[in-house]
């Protein structure tokens, strides 16, 4: 049986998922780490929760953490960030701009590729440097 809470794959069965593919992921792996965080911090009620959630995970909000990190990514840390950025993505929400949009994809990816390396410390670091000073 597989560990899907510990999947680690090589570069090149990684570098074989498209970048939506990574952000698609990336996604999950983030709002796991926003609603734990929110539960960490108190943030444990209902309704509260879930709207707290939201304005942490919605593409303006990620766009704008994410600002927090870009000095501190590795050159290859870069390179994946840049491709989620430049994937071709067809719809974009409403209320964010095309590129909040594509930032936040860039975060995504990131994300996911960092988690598919099975770099949970890595993804613990910047998670930390974004949220800091948030509430």
């Amino acid at each position: 049986m597989n560990d899907y809470f510990s999947v680690e794959m090589s570069a090149d069965e990684i570098r074989g998922i498209s970048s939506i593919g990574l952000a698609h992921l990336g996604d999950a792996v983030y709002e796991l780490l926003v609603r734990t965080w929110l539960c960490v911090h108190g943030k444990a009620t209902g309704k509260g929760l879930h709207r707290a959630t939201i304005a942490l995970v919605c593409a303006k909000a990620q766009c704008r953490l994410s600002e927090k990190i870009l000095p501190l990514l590795t050159e290859e840390e870069q390179a994946v960030f840049r491709r989620g950025r430049n994937a071709n993505v067809h719809t974009v929400p409403r209320n964010t701009s095309r590129g909040e949009y594509q930032q936040a994809t860039a975060l995504e990816a990131l994300f996911g590729w960092l988690y598919l390396q099975g770099r949970h410390e890595r993804i613990n670091v910047l998670f930390s440097v974004m949220m800091d000073e948030e509430v």
